[in-house]
């Protein structure tokens, strides 16, 4: 039964609320396999083989989980996939075509698509893709009755912690994309993750079982970057000796990390340009270019658009990588997820120590709260590392931080103290989670439960369970 048509805060996760697929083809036939491979209990199954009848389902029934064709007559998989969003942002669509490309799987993601796939649909890979999601919608209303253990179970993902609707987004961003990129962009200050984003687009890539290979282009030598790069043949250059590929031929089938990529020289960028555009890479001082199969992740901390207008970066270069972008956000942004971070980097310096460390006393969770992050997270797990190691306690306190966060007194970014319930309990974290979330979509409520994978009637409920329903939601 749904916790929301009860007013029922405790979610009865014996008997899940159903779910509905929608399933919308020109095609019978297909309709008809698609009913019968993705048939199973508590999820019902509705066809449509016209898109307006299917809009006019979906509408009437609001189904969870859409499945559509691109290409069909009079309306067309992505002007489906548009109207959806408009009515219902939470809604997870899959598109299916026969006329795959990576530049239309992009497009898609970028309007709000939760995948893509290819025709003739495989259908081991459609039960997976169409299980996962209905995974996602299944924990979604478990975790709508209220915060519990299922919340804490559910902060990790690909080594990532957090929860916050900022996370949530690049979570989804980063689940969305990674089947279907051939180079994007991380952009996000110094110590928010770029690596770890990285390597969880390619654990989640078609590229996962090849190599994840990094460079960070910040600690290399101009001369340098194309024989680190691109290889070099033997007798190329004074020191070359031997034969010696490049990152790009070592990643090949797998993915190549580009850190810091606004520090790359501007001869180099244009040679990378040609790569991506190719997939060939040629070794210095060879005759013949190679083939490469390599997804390109490139990251930066740098305004490249303003690097851009300076000239310090190719204008094309900066195009073809940010057609996918994905932005990790500060600390300062994500301050609700503080106490799991604290509670994942002392779970790691426990065993890294041989530790028994069982958690930080009140006022170092007030002070760690009040702090501006200015390192990020970063600056959390050096900071939690210091007093793992000087703790003598299996509770750290104050005076085990480093001296700079005792002498400031952990201020925030405005210098004004953060209030103490930004380190309460589950239930306080969540009506943070609300009010943040509200702010951030300036009240919108579509925006809001769309932010927070949520339906909306399962923010109408919360709203009302912290009687914050009057004053901070505008109209839907």
């Amino acid at each position: 039964m749904n916790p929301y048509a009860t007013q029922n805060p405790t979610p009865n996760t014996a008997n899940p609320a159903p779910v509905s697929l929608l399933a919308i083809d020109d095609n019978q036939s297909i309709l008809e396999l698609l009913a019968i491979a993705l048939a199973q209990p508590g999820l019902k199954i509705l066809t449509a083989s016209d898109p307006e009848k299917g809009l006019d389902l979906f509408c009437r029934r609001r189904p969870q989980i859409v499945l559509t064709d691109l290409m069909m007559p009079h309306m067309s998989g992505m002007e489906v996939l548009e109207r959806i969003m408009e009515i219902d942002p939470a809604t997870d669509v899959i598109l299916m075509t026969a006329h795959y490309s990576a530049e239309s799987a992009v497009e898609a993601i970028r309007k709000g698509a939760s995948d893509y796939l290819n025709k003739p649909i495989s259908l081991p890979v459609l039960r997976e893709r169409v299980g996962r999601i209905l995974e996602d919608v299944r924990r979604r209303q478990r975790l709508s009755g209220g915060p519990g253990d299922e919340l804490q179970a559910n902060s990790h993902f690909e080594g990532i912690v957090g929860r916050s609707p900022v996370m949530w987004e690049m979570l989804s961003r980063i689940r969305r994309v990674a089947p279907h990129y051939r180079s994007l962009l991380i952009t996000g200050e110094t110590g928010t993750g770029k690596d770890l984003v990285a390597r969880a687009i390619h654990h989640l890539s078609p590229a996962a079982s090849g190599r994840y290979v990094a460079l960070n282009c910040s600690a290399l030598v101009e001369e340098l970057f194309e024989s680190e790069l691109f290889g070099h043949v033997k007798g190329s250059f004074t020191g070359a000796t031997h034969d010696k590929p490049g990152l790009f031929e070592h990643a090949d089938g797998g993915t190549l990390f580009l850190d810091e990529i606004g520090d790359m020289p501007l001869g180099t960028q244009a040679k990378l340009l040609r790569v991506l555009q190719d997939q060939e890479v040629q070794r210095v001082g060879a005759l013949h270019a190679r083939k490469v199969d390599v997804r390109v992740i490139a990251a930066t901390n740098r305004d490249l658009r303003t690097a851009v207008a300076e000239k310090c970066f190719r204008e094309d270069l900066y195009y073809r990588l940010s057609m996918v972008e994905i932005r990790t956000p500060r600390l300062a942004e994500r301050k609700e997820d503080i106490p799991l971070l604290e509670q994942h980097f002392l779970a790691r310096f426990a065993s890294q120590y041989g530790k028994n460390l069982n958690g930080l006393t009140a006022r170092t969770q007030a002070l760690l709260a009040r702090h501006a992050w200015p390192g990020n997270v970063r600056e959390l797990e050096n900071v939690l590392g210091h007093a793992a190691i000087m703790t003598t306690s299996d509770t750290m306190d104050v005076q085990d931080l480093p001296p700079y966060l005792q002498a400031a007194g952990g201020q925030t970014e405005e210098g004004a103290p953060v209030p103490a319930t930004e380190v309460g309990p589950l239930e306080e974290q969540e009506r943070l989670l609300l009010i943040h979330t509200l702010e951030a979509t300036e009240g919108n409520r579509s925006k809001a439960a769309r932010t927070l994978r949520i339906g909306r009637d399962a923010l109408r409920y919360k709203l009302r369970k912290f009687n914050l329903d009057r004053n901070r939601c505008a109209a839907e």
